[in-house]
Protein backbone atom coordinates (compact mmCIF):
# COMPACT_ATOMS: atom_id res chain seq x y z
CA UNK A 1 0.00 0.00 0.00
CA UNK A 2 0.59 3.46 -0.61
CA UNK A 3 2.24 5.35 2.68
CA UNK A 4 0.10 7.99 3.66
CA UNK A 5 0.75 11.69 2.03
CA UNK A 6 2.42 13.83 5.07
CA UNK A 7 -0.04 16.30 4.59
CA UNK A 8 -3.52 15.03 5.48
CA UNK A 9 -6.30 16.92 3.28
CA UNK A 10 -3.74 17.52 0.61
CA UNK A 11 -4.89 15.01 -2.33
CA UNK A 12 -3.52 16.13 -5.89
CA UNK A 13 -5.78 14.14 -8.69
CA UNK A 14 -3.47 11.93 -10.14
CA UNK A 15 -0.81 12.28 -8.01
CA UNK A 16 0.98 8.98 -6.27
CA UNK A 17 2.58 8.73 -3.02
CA UNK A 18 5.49 6.06 -3.53
CA UNK A 19 5.69 3.68 -0.50
CA UNK A 20 8.74 2.22 0.61
CA UNK A 21 8.11 -1.12 -1.13
CA UNK A 22 7.62 1.01 -4.23
CA UNK A 23 11.10 1.00 -4.95
CA UNK A 24 13.85 -1.94 -5.09
CA UNK A 25 16.74 0.54 -4.68
CA UNK A 26 15.38 2.07 -1.32
CA UNK A 27 18.17 0.40 0.88
CA UNK A 28 20.83 1.93 -1.20
CA UNK A 29 19.76 5.28 0.70
CA UNK A 30 19.44 3.94 4.05
CA UNK A 31 22.60 5.79 5.06
CA UNK A 32 20.99 9.00 3.71
CA UNK A 33 17.40 8.66 4.86
CA UNK A 34 15.36 8.86 7.87
CA UNK A 35 12.47 5.74 7.77
CA UNK A 36 8.99 6.70 6.36
CA UNK A 37 7.17 8.02 8.28
CA UNK A 38 9.17 8.70 11.36
CA UNK A 39 7.96 11.14 13.42
CA UNK A 40 8.63 14.92 13.21
CA UNK A 41 8.99 17.24 16.01
CA UNK A 42 6.93 20.48 15.13
CA UNK A 43 8.46 23.32 14.43
CA UNK A 44 7.51 26.97 14.24
CA UNK A 45 7.52 28.81 11.04
CA UNK A 46 7.51 31.92 10.45
CA UNK A 47 8.65 34.58 7.83
CA UNK A 48 11.09 36.97 6.67
CA UNK A 49 12.10 40.01 4.36
CA UNK A 50 13.57 41.38 1.33
CA UNK A 51 16.61 43.33 -0.35
CA UNK A 52 16.10 44.20 -3.89
CA UNK A 53 18.39 42.59 -6.42
CA UNK A 54 17.59 42.17 -9.99
CA UNK A 55 14.44 40.01 -9.68
CA UNK A 56 14.46 36.35 -11.11
CA UNK A 57 10.74 36.53 -12.44
CA UNK A 58 8.86 39.05 -14.25
CA UNK A 59 5.30 38.08 -15.55
CA UNK A 60 2.94 39.95 -17.84
CA UNK A 61 0.97 41.10 -13.99
CA UNK A 62 4.22 42.06 -12.06
CA UNK A 63 7.63 41.79 -11.01
CA UNK A 64 8.33 39.10 -8.11
CA UNK A 65 11.61 39.78 -6.34
CA UNK A 66 13.53 36.97 -5.17
CA UNK A 67 16.42 38.01 -3.70
CA UNK A 68 14.82 37.75 -0.34
CA UNK A 69 14.74 40.33 2.31
CA UNK A 70 16.17 40.71 6.39
CA UNK A 71 13.26 39.34 8.54
CA UNK A 72 11.47 41.86 10.67
CA UNK A 73 11.56 41.42 14.14
CA UNK A 74 9.12 42.20 16.91
CA UNK A 75 9.39 44.34 19.45
CA UNK A 76 11.57 42.45 21.48
CA UNK A 77 14.29 42.68 18.51
CA UNK A 78 13.73 38.59 18.08
CA UNK A 79 13.01 36.96 15.19
CA UNK A 80 8.76 36.70 15.26
CA UNK A 81 8.84 34.43 11.92
CA UNK A 82 10.80 32.08 9.82
CA UNK A 83 10.42 31.20 6.48
CA UNK A 84 7.97 28.24 4.68
CA UNK A 85 10.95 26.36 2.86
CA UNK A 86 9.56 24.11 0.09
CA UNK A 87 11.61 21.23 -1.36
CA UNK A 88 11.34 20.19 -4.91
CA UNK A 89 13.01 17.03 -6.43
CA UNK A 90 13.24 15.00 -9.26
CA UNK A 91 15.65 13.65 -11.54
CA UNK A 92 17.47 15.77 -14.02
CA UNK A 93 15.74 17.75 -16.52
CA UNK A 94 12.28 16.85 -14.80
CA UNK A 95 11.18 20.50 -14.57
CA UNK A 96 11.75 21.20 -11.09
CA UNK A 97 12.51 24.87 -11.94
CA UNK A 98 9.87 25.62 -14.46
CA UNK A 99 7.17 24.05 -11.14
CA UNK A 100 8.86 26.50 -9.16
CA UNK A 101 8.50 29.58 -11.14
CA UNK A 102 4.89 28.70 -11.57
CA UNK A 103 4.52 28.27 -7.74
CA UNK A 104 6.03 31.57 -7.06
CA UNK A 105 3.91 33.29 -9.74
CA UNK A 106 0.82 31.64 -8.74
CA UNK A 107 1.68 32.37 -4.88
CA UNK A 108 1.19 36.16 -5.47
CA UNK A 109 4.01 36.52 -2.51
CA UNK A 110 6.37 39.22 -2.63
CA UNK A 111 9.47 37.99 -1.61
CA UNK A 112 10.45 35.02 -2.31
CA UNK A 113 13.84 32.62 -2.61
CA UNK A 114 14.85 30.11 -4.85
CA UNK A 115 17.67 28.74 -4.33
CA UNK A 116 19.19 26.23 -7.00
CA UNK A 117 21.51 22.67 -5.76
CA UNK A 118 23.09 23.44 -8.96
CA UNK A 119 24.97 26.36 -6.84
CA UNK A 120 26.62 23.50 -4.18
CA UNK A 121 28.67 21.15 -6.54
CA UNK A 122 31.67 20.44 -4.77
CA UNK A 123 34.82 22.18 -5.84
CA UNK A 124 37.08 19.44 -7.94
CA UNK A 125 40.11 18.29 -7.50
CA UNK A 126 42.77 17.97 -10.75
CA UNK A 127 41.98 14.87 -11.14
CA UNK A 128 38.56 15.16 -11.29
CA UNK A 129 38.48 18.64 -13.28
CA UNK A 130 40.39 15.99 -15.89
CA UNK A 131 37.63 13.62 -15.61
CA UNK A 132 35.29 15.92 -16.28
CA UNK A 133 36.38 17.22 -19.29
CA UNK A 134 35.91 13.86 -20.68
CA UNK A 135 32.71 13.28 -19.21
CA UNK A 136 33.47 11.11 -16.89
CA UNK A 137 32.77 12.24 -13.61
CA UNK A 138 29.60 11.61 -11.69
CA UNK A 139 27.74 14.77 -11.37
CA UNK A 140 24.49 12.66 -10.20
CA UNK A 141 26.02 11.23 -7.26
CA UNK A 142 24.96 12.62 -3.42
CA UNK A 143 29.27 12.51 -3.27
CA UNK A 144 29.18 15.23 -6.03
CA UNK A 145 26.82 18.03 -3.86
CA UNK A 146 28.16 20.40 -0.59
CA UNK A 147 25.90 19.14 1.53
CA UNK A 148 27.33 20.68 4.76
CA UNK A 149 27.04 24.28 2.83
CA UNK A 150 23.68 23.45 1.48
CA UNK A 151 22.13 22.89 5.03
CA UNK A 152 24.20 25.73 6.72
CA UNK A 153 22.39 28.32 4.05
CA UNK A 154 18.89 27.04 4.09
CA UNK A 155 19.26 27.66 8.02
CA UNK A 156 20.00 31.05 7.72
CA UNK A 157 17.92 31.88 5.43
CA UNK A 158 15.17 30.32 7.54
CA UNK A 159 16.45 32.41 10.36
CA UNK A 160 16.76 35.21 8.03
CA UNK A 161 20.61 36.08 7.84
CA UNK A 162 22.04 37.19 5.29
CA UNK A 163 24.32 34.01 3.26
CA UNK A 164 26.99 34.01 0.55
CA UNK A 165 25.45 31.06 -2.37
CA UNK A 166 28.82 29.91 -4.81
CA UNK A 167 27.85 30.87 -8.10
CA UNK A 168 28.37 27.54 -10.53
CA UNK A 169 30.02 27.59 -14.28
CA UNK A 170 28.99 24.40 -16.02
CA UNK A 171 31.22 25.19 -18.97
CA UNK A 172 34.34 25.12 -16.26
CA UNK A 173 32.99 22.88 -14.21
CA UNK A 174 34.20 24.97 -10.95
CA UNK A 175 33.05 27.73 -8.80
CA UNK A 176 33.03 31.58 -9.82
CA UNK A 177 35.13 33.41 -8.10
CA UNK A 178 32.31 36.00 -6.99
CA UNK A 179 29.37 34.43 -4.86
CA UNK A 180 26.00 35.97 -4.89
CA UNK A 181 24.47 37.52 -1.59
CA UNK A 182 21.12 36.33 -0.76
CA UNK A 183 18.37 37.09 2.44
CA UNK A 184 15.80 35.24 4.12
CA UNK A 185 12.05 35.43 2.31
CA UNK A 186 8.59 34.71 2.72
CA UNK A 187 9.04 31.31 1.07
CA UNK A 188 11.77 29.78 0.25
CA UNK A 189 12.00 26.99 -2.79
CA UNK A 190 15.00 25.08 -2.80
CA UNK A 191 15.14 22.80 -5.61
CA UNK A 192 17.95 19.65 -6.92
CA UNK A 193 18.05 16.49 -7.83
CA UNK A 194 19.30 15.07 -4.67
CA UNK A 195 16.59 17.96 -2.81
CA UNK A 196 15.37 14.92 -0.26
CA UNK A 197 19.10 12.97 0.24
CA UNK A 198 19.98 14.04 3.56
CA UNK A 199 18.44 13.57 6.79
CA UNK A 200 19.07 16.97 8.00
CA UNK A 201 18.13 18.57 4.99
CA UNK A 202 15.08 16.98 4.79
CA UNK A 203 13.80 18.59 8.73
CA UNK A 204 14.28 21.80 7.00
CA UNK A 205 11.78 21.57 4.44
CA UNK A 206 8.10 22.23 5.38
CA UNK A 207 7.16 20.66 2.48
CA UNK A 208 8.57 18.04 -0.40
CA UNK A 209 7.34 17.85 -3.47
CA UNK A 210 8.64 15.94 -6.06
CA UNK A 211 8.52 16.18 -10.04
CA UNK A 212 7.83 13.16 -11.74
CA UNK A 213 8.50 13.39 -15.53
CA UNK A 214 8.88 10.91 -18.24
CA UNK A 215 12.62 9.85 -18.60
CA UNK A 216 12.37 10.56 -22.88
CA UNK A 217 11.32 13.82 -22.01
CA UNK A 218 13.78 14.69 -19.19
CA UNK A 219 16.93 13.00 -22.02
CA UNK A 220 15.22 15.42 -24.71
CA UNK A 221 14.86 18.34 -22.28
CA UNK A 222 18.69 17.57 -20.94
CA UNK A 223 20.27 17.40 -24.52
CA UNK A 224 18.66 20.54 -25.23
CA UNK A 225 20.05 22.18 -22.21
CA UNK A 226 23.24 21.04 -21.78
CA UNK A 227 23.86 21.48 -26.02
CA UNK A 228 22.78 25.41 -25.85
CA UNK A 229 23.30 26.07 -22.60
CA UNK A 230 25.92 24.69 -21.27
CA UNK A 231 28.65 24.09 -24.16
CA UNK A 232 28.59 20.18 -24.95
CA UNK A 233 28.27 18.07 -28.17
CA UNK A 234 25.67 15.28 -28.16
CA UNK A 235 28.37 12.41 -27.49
CA UNK A 236 29.22 13.67 -24.52
CA UNK A 237 25.72 14.29 -23.36
CA UNK A 238 24.22 10.95 -24.19
CA UNK A 239 27.44 8.96 -22.50
CA UNK A 240 27.39 11.17 -19.81
CA UNK A 241 23.56 10.55 -19.30
CA UNK A 242 23.58 6.64 -19.80
CA UNK A 243 26.86 6.37 -17.57
CA UNK A 244 25.92 8.34 -14.83
CA UNK A 245 22.49 10.06 -15.33
CA UNK A 246 20.29 7.22 -15.30
CA UNK A 247 21.65 5.13 -12.67
CA UNK A 248 22.34 7.35 -10.31
CA UNK A 249 18.24 8.81 -10.93
CA UNK A 250 17.49 5.07 -10.47
CA UNK A 251 19.68 4.01 -7.49
CA UNK A 252 19.22 7.36 -5.30
CA UNK A 253 16.50 10.06 -6.42
CA UNK A 254 13.46 7.98 -7.84
CA UNK A 255 13.83 5.96 -3.97
CA UNK A 256 13.25 9.41 -2.34
CA UNK A 257 9.91 9.72 -4.50
CA UNK A 258 8.52 8.22 -0.95
CA UNK A 259 9.73 10.95 1.20
CA UNK A 260 7.47 13.61 -1.27
CA UNK A 261 4.61 14.92 0.75
CA UNK A 262 3.26 15.92 -2.91
CA UNK A 263 4.19 14.25 -6.29
CA UNK A 264 3.47 15.99 -8.96
CA UNK A 265 3.63 13.94 -12.44
CA UNK A 266 3.76 15.61 -15.73
CA UNK A 267 6.15 18.38 -14.37
CA UNK A 268 4.57 21.78 -14.94
CA UNK A 269 1.97 20.70 -17.41
CA UNK A 270 -0.30 20.04 -14.26
CA UNK A 271 -1.42 22.83 -13.07
CA UNK A 272 -4.06 21.57 -10.90
CA UNK A 273 -1.90 19.98 -8.84
CA UNK A 274 0.53 23.27 -8.78
CA UNK A 275 -2.71 25.31 -7.69
CA UNK A 276 -3.52 22.94 -4.98
CA UNK A 277 0.14 23.25 -3.36
CA UNK A 278 -0.87 27.07 -3.92
CA UNK A 279 -3.16 27.38 -1.96
CA UNK A 280 -1.69 24.86 1.00
CA UNK A 281 1.18 27.41 0.82
CA UNK A 282 -0.92 30.15 1.53
CA UNK A 283 -2.96 28.38 3.97
CA UNK A 284 0.61 28.01 6.17
CA UNK A 285 1.69 31.91 5.63
CA UNK A 286 -2.07 32.73 6.87
CA UNK A 287 -1.12 31.17 9.91
CA UNK A 288 2.36 33.02 9.83
CA UNK A 289 0.52 36.22 9.69
CA UNK A 290 -1.48 35.74 13.25
CA UNK A 291 2.11 37.24 14.13
CA UNK A 292 1.52 40.54 13.18
CA UNK A 293 3.98 43.73 13.93
CA UNK A 294 2.12 45.73 16.11
CA UNK A 295 2.91 48.91 16.72
CA UNK A 296 0.56 49.68 19.43
CA UNK A 297 2.78 47.26 21.56
CA UNK A 298 6.01 49.74 20.74
CA UNK A 299 3.59 52.51 22.11
CA UNK A 300 2.42 51.05 25.69
CA UNK A 301 5.54 48.49 26.26
CA UNK A 302 7.84 50.98 27.81
CA UNK A 303 5.82 54.26 29.35
CA UNK A 304 7.36 55.33 32.26
CA UNK A 305 10.40 53.50 32.02
CA UNK A 306 13.69 55.73 32.43
CA UNK A 307 15.11 56.91 29.45
CA UNK A 308 18.46 54.39 28.55
CA UNK A 309 21.80 54.39 29.47
CA UNK A 310 22.62 53.84 26.01
CA UNK A 311 21.05 57.01 25.22
CA UNK A 312 23.08 60.62 24.73
CA UNK A 313 21.62 63.51 24.12
CA UNK A 314 23.39 66.56 22.99
CA UNK A 315 23.93 69.08 25.78
CA UNK A 316 21.16 71.70 24.66
CA UNK A 317 23.27 74.73 25.10
CA UNK A 318 21.39 78.48 24.06
CA UNK A 319 22.82 77.73 20.29
CA UNK A 320 21.73 74.38 20.54
CA UNK A 321 18.04 75.26 21.58
CA UNK A 322 18.15 78.42 19.39
CA UNK A 323 18.86 75.89 16.25
CA UNK A 324 15.86 74.21 17.22
CA UNK A 325 13.57 76.91 17.84
CA UNK A 326 14.18 77.88 14.20
CA UNK A 327 13.82 74.06 12.42
CA UNK A 328 10.55 73.71 14.35
CA UNK A 329 9.13 76.32 13.22
CA UNK A 330 6.47 75.96 10.67
CA UNK A 331 7.45 79.64 8.85
CA UNK A 332 10.49 79.23 8.74
CA UNK A 333 11.63 79.40 4.61
CA UNK A 334 13.36 75.77 3.25
CA UNK A 335 16.71 77.51 2.74
CA UNK A 336 16.84 78.20 6.40
CA UNK A 337 15.57 75.19 7.30
CA UNK A 338 18.67 73.02 5.33
CA UNK A 339 21.12 75.58 6.98
CA UNK A 340 19.94 75.00 10.53
CA UNK A 341 19.56 71.41 9.99
CA UNK A 342 23.19 70.69 8.72
CA UNK A 343 24.65 73.19 12.01
CA UNK A 344 22.77 70.24 14.48
CA UNK A 345 24.04 67.53 11.74
CA UNK A 346 27.18 68.19 12.33
CA UNK A 347 27.36 68.97 15.74
CA UNK A 348 25.31 65.94 16.47
CA UNK A 349 28.21 63.67 14.28
CA UNK A 350 31.00 65.24 16.05
CA UNK A 351 29.75 64.23 19.53
CA UNK A 352 29.03 60.58 18.34
CA UNK A 353 32.45 60.24 17.40
CA UNK A 354 33.53 60.80 20.94
CA UNK A 355 32.10 57.77 21.68
CA UNK A 356 34.26 55.82 19.65
CA UNK A 357 37.48 53.90 20.67
CA UNK A 358 40.79 56.09 21.24
CA UNK A 359 43.96 54.69 22.44
CA UNK A 360 47.14 56.13 23.62
CA UNK A 361 49.82 56.99 20.68
CA UNK A 362 52.90 59.33 20.82
CA UNK A 363 54.09 61.86 17.74
CA UNK A 364 56.56 63.75 16.84
CA UNK A 365 55.54 67.47 16.61
CA UNK A 366 57.75 69.43 13.79
CA UNK A 367 59.75 70.98 16.78
CA UNK A 368 60.97 67.15 17.23
CA UNK A 369 59.18 66.72 20.27
CA UNK A 370 56.88 64.33 21.60
CA UNK A 371 52.86 64.31 21.87
CA UNK A 372 51.43 62.06 23.84
CA UNK A 373 48.07 62.02 22.00
CA UNK A 374 44.60 60.04 21.23
CA UNK A 375 44.25 57.78 17.81
CA UNK A 376 40.97 55.69 16.63
CA UNK A 377 41.07 52.19 18.02
CA UNK A 378 39.20 50.55 15.49
CA UNK A 379 39.52 49.83 11.76
CA UNK A 380 37.18 51.62 9.66
CA UNK A 381 33.78 53.53 10.41
CA UNK A 382 31.07 53.17 7.60
CA UNK A 383 28.10 55.91 7.67
CA UNK A 384 25.06 53.87 6.54
CA UNK A 385 21.78 56.44 6.09
CA UNK A 386 18.16 55.17 5.95
CA UNK A 387 16.61 57.04 3.29
CA UNK A 388 15.46 59.42 2.00
CA UNK A 389 15.39 61.92 4.94
CA UNK A 390 18.78 60.00 6.26
CA UNK A 391 20.77 60.52 3.35
CA UNK A 392 20.93 64.36 4.17
CA UNK A 393 22.97 63.72 7.15
CA UNK A 394 25.58 61.96 4.70
CA UNK A 395 27.79 65.52 3.85
CA UNK A 396 28.25 66.15 7.60
CA UNK A 397 29.80 62.46 8.23
CA UNK A 398 31.55 63.05 4.90
CA UNK A 399 33.16 66.67 6.66
CA UNK A 400 34.26 65.26 9.48
CA UNK A 401 35.44 61.46 8.58
CA UNK A 402 37.92 61.10 6.17
CA UNK A 403 37.59 58.41 3.14
CA UNK A 404 34.45 57.35 5.20
CA UNK A 405 32.33 54.84 3.21
CA UNK A 406 28.82 55.08 2.78
CA UNK A 407 26.02 52.49 2.52
CA UNK A 408 21.89 53.11 2.17
CA UNK A 409 18.95 51.67 3.42
CA UNK A 410 15.28 51.94 2.14
CA UNK A 411 12.38 50.43 4.10
CA UNK A 412 9.18 51.31 2.86
CA UNK A 413 5.77 50.20 4.60
CA UNK A 414 3.44 47.48 3.08
CA UNK A 415 -0.06 48.89 2.63
CA UNK A 416 -1.75 45.55 3.28
CA UNK A 417 -0.07 44.22 6.28
CA UNK A 418 1.54 47.43 7.91
CA UNK A 419 4.83 46.11 7.84
CA UNK A 420 7.91 47.46 7.12
CA UNK A 421 9.92 46.15 4.11
CA UNK A 422 13.64 46.76 2.88
CA UNK A 423 13.45 47.37 -0.90
CA UNK A 424 17.18 48.11 -1.25
CA UNK A 425 20.14 47.94 0.08
CA UNK A 426 23.61 48.81 -0.77
CA UNK A 427 26.47 48.23 2.55
CA UNK A 428 29.97 47.87 1.52
CA UNK A 429 32.05 44.70 1.92
CA UNK A 430 33.62 43.71 5.03
CA UNK A 431 31.34 46.00 6.58
CA UNK A 432 31.46 43.83 9.94
CA UNK A 433 34.72 45.29 10.71
CA UNK A 434 33.61 48.48 10.96
CA UNK A 435 31.98 51.04 13.68
CA UNK A 436 28.56 51.67 11.64
CA UNK A 437 27.03 54.99 12.20
CA UNK A 438 23.47 54.88 11.27
CA UNK A 439 21.78 57.65 10.35
CA UNK A 440 18.46 58.97 10.41
CA UNK A 441 17.02 62.74 10.93
CA UNK A 442 13.89 61.73 12.83
CA UNK A 443 12.76 58.57 14.93
CA UNK A 444 9.33 58.02 16.67
CA UNK A 445 8.21 54.20 17.07
CA UNK A 446 11.50 53.29 16.29
CA UNK A 447 10.08 50.59 14.07
CA UNK A 448 12.69 51.05 10.88
CA UNK A 449 15.34 51.81 12.94
CA UNK A 450 14.88 48.42 14.51
CA UNK A 451 14.58 46.89 11.59
CA UNK A 452 17.72 48.89 9.94
CA UNK A 453 20.00 47.49 12.43
CA UNK A 454 18.41 44.03 11.83
CA UNK A 455 20.03 44.19 8.70
CA UNK A 456 23.50 45.70 10.06
CA UNK A 457 23.58 42.75 12.72
CA UNK A 458 22.54 39.94 9.77
CA UNK A 459 25.46 41.15 8.11
CA UNK A 460 27.23 40.32 11.10
CA UNK A 461 28.05 43.58 12.37
CA UNK A 462 28.79 43.31 16.16
CA UNK A 463 25.70 45.39 18.07
CA UNK A 464 28.21 47.61 20.43
CA UNK A 465 29.74 48.64 17.07
CA UNK A 466 26.44 50.32 16.16
CA UNK A 467 25.61 53.85 16.47
CA UNK A 468 22.19 54.82 15.52
CA UNK A 469 22.15 58.99 14.86
CA UNK A 470 18.96 61.02 14.72
CA UNK A 471 18.59 65.19 14.94
CA UNK A 472 14.78 63.97 16.86
CA UNK A 473 13.66 60.93 18.42
CA UNK A 474 10.24 60.32 20.56
CA UNK A 475 11.10 58.38 23.51
CA UNK A 476 8.87 55.47 22.62
CA UNK A 477 11.49 55.03 20.02
CA UNK A 478 14.48 55.78 21.95
CA UNK A 479 13.16 52.83 24.39
CA UNK A 480 11.93 50.33 21.99
CA UNK A 481 15.51 50.56 20.08
CA UNK A 482 16.89 50.35 23.64
CA UNK A 483 15.00 47.59 24.79
CA UNK A 484 15.60 45.35 21.29
CA UNK A 485 18.96 46.42 21.44
CA UNK A 486 20.54 47.13 24.83
CA UNK A 487 24.37 47.34 23.26
CA UNK A 488 23.39 49.63 20.83
CA UNK A 489 24.59 53.36 21.05
CA UNK A 490 21.74 56.03 20.45
CA UNK A 491 22.73 59.60 20.07
CA UNK A 492 20.23 62.60 19.21
CA UNK A 493 20.38 66.14 19.29
CA UNK A 494 16.73 66.42 21.64
CA UNK A 495 14.19 63.91 22.95
CA UNK A 496 10.20 64.81 22.13
CA UNK A 497 8.20 63.17 25.19
CA UNK A 498 5.17 62.05 22.86
CA UNK A 499 3.89 60.84 19.56
CA UNK A 500 0.09 61.27 18.78
CA UNK A 501 -2.00 58.58 17.11
CA UNK A 502 -0.69 59.10 13.50
CA UNK A 503 2.93 57.81 15.02
CA UNK A 504 3.94 61.67 15.00
CA UNK A 505 6.88 62.91 17.05
CA UNK A 506 4.78 65.84 19.16
CA UNK A 507 5.81 68.65 19.43
CA UNK A 508 7.89 67.51 16.53
CA UNK A 509 9.48 69.13 13.36
CA UNK A 510 7.15 67.98 11.24
CA UNK A 511 8.28 65.42 8.22
CA UNK A 512 12.05 66.54 7.79
CA UNK A 513 11.95 65.06 4.02
CA UNK A 514 9.18 66.96 2.64
CA UNK A 515 10.59 70.44 4.64
CA UNK A 516 14.17 69.33 3.44
CA UNK A 517 13.76 68.65 0.01
CA UNK A 518 10.74 70.77 -0.84
CA UNK A 519 8.20 68.04 -1.28
CA UNK A 520 4.62 67.67 -0.86
CA UNK A 521 4.00 66.23 2.30
CA UNK A 522 1.61 62.55 2.01
CA UNK A 523 -1.62 63.20 4.45
CA UNK A 524 -1.70 61.69 7.45
CA UNK A 525 2.09 60.38 6.51
CA UNK A 526 4.66 60.33 10.13
CA UNK A 527 7.57 62.07 10.32
CA UNK A 528 10.13 59.03 10.26
CA UNK A 529 11.74 59.65 6.80
CA UNK A 530 12.54 55.73 6.11
CA UNK A 531 9.43 56.23 4.49
CA UNK A 532 8.08 53.73 6.82
CA UNK A 533 5.09 54.71 8.43
CA UNK A 534 6.00 54.10 11.98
Amino acid sequence: MNSPPAYPGIRISGCRALGAEGSSNAESLDRLLPPVGAGRSPRKRTTSQCKSEPPLLRTSKRTIYTAGRPPWYNEHGTQSKEAFAIGLGGGSASGKTTVARMIIEALDVPWVVLLSMDSFYKVLTEQQQEQAAHNNFNFDHPDAFDFDLIISTLKKLKQGKSVKVPIYDFTTHSRKKDWKTLYGANVIIFEGIMAFADKTLLELLDMKIFVDTDSDIRLVRRLRRDISERGRDIEGVIKQYNKFVKPAFDQYIQPTMRLADIVVPRGSGNTVAIDLIVQHVHSQLEEQRKLRWDMAALASAHQCHPLPRTLSVLKSTPQVRGMHTIIRDKETSRDEFIFYSKRLMRLLIEHALSFLPFQDCVVQTPQGQDYAGKCYAGKQITGVSILRAGETMEPALRAVCKDVRIGTILIQTNQLTGEPELHYLRLPKDISDDHVILMDCTVSTGAAAMMAVRVLLDHDVPEDKIFLLSLLMAEMGVHSVAYAFPRVRIITTAVDKRVNDLFRIIPGIGNFGDRYFGTDAVPDGSDEEEPYTG
